[in-house]
């Protein structure tokens, strides 16, 4: 299987986060699986790529022609794939993946993430996507979704398009065991005004 990592390109994160990071790389290789990811050669994305080869995992790194240019491409990466920009990559990273995890990360990590979120809302896939919340990173972002949930911005039901992990292997287990569902596509009855 495929598995998409969505993460952090800092360096200067506290380091619980990098051994996360390892420890789901690690577990990748060790389930058999492939890498898919941002394939920088910074933060989270390249800690998790080192494991995932170290492992024995095939890494497979999607960066855009920009960030080759800045010599930001990960020695680690068993294929690069050059993209003409962030748009391109993101798809490409849809394609060639079969489930999606996001590890903490920055406003790039969170646009990814939201992306596949939202296009299996609207059913354009139906693969699995979980959440690591290591240090309860995402507690916010989960308390902005119940926000939409209780003032009907969003389904509740929308919350099973998600899975939230406590940690790497929790997460590994959740996708392996993974079952697609079907999404309440209907939109809600508006009364008139």
């Amino acid at each position: 299987m495929n598995i998409c990592v969505f993460s952090s390109s800092s360096n200067a994160i506290h380091n619980a986060y990098f051994e996360e990071a390892s420890k789901l790389g690690k577990l990748i290789g060790e389930s058999g699986h492939k890498l898919v990811n941002g394939g920088a050669n910074v933060g989270l994305m390249e800690a998790v790529t080192i494991s995932a080869k170290e492992a024995g995992a095939t890494t497979i790194g999607i960066i855009p022609e920009r960030m080759k240019h800045r010599s930001l491409v990960s020695g680690n990466s068993h294929e690069v794939i050059i993209t003409e920009d962030m748009m391109e990559r993101k798809a490409r990273m849809r394609e060639v993946s079969d489930a999606f995890i996001a590890l903490p990360g920055g406003v790039g990590t969170l646009d990814e993430i939201l992306e596949v979120i939202t296009l299996k809302q609207l059913s354009y896939h139906s693969k699995a996507i979980v959440f690591i919340n290591t240090n309860q990173f995402f507690e916010h972002l989960f308390l902005q979704f119940e926000k939409t949930y209780q003032e009907s911005f969003a389904k509740s039901t929308y919350k099973n398009l998600y899975f939230i992990a406590k940690d790497a292997k929790e997460a590994i287990e959740y996708i392996e065991n993974y079952q697609p569902g079907s999404v309440d596509s209907k939109w809600f009855i508006v009364p008139e005004k």
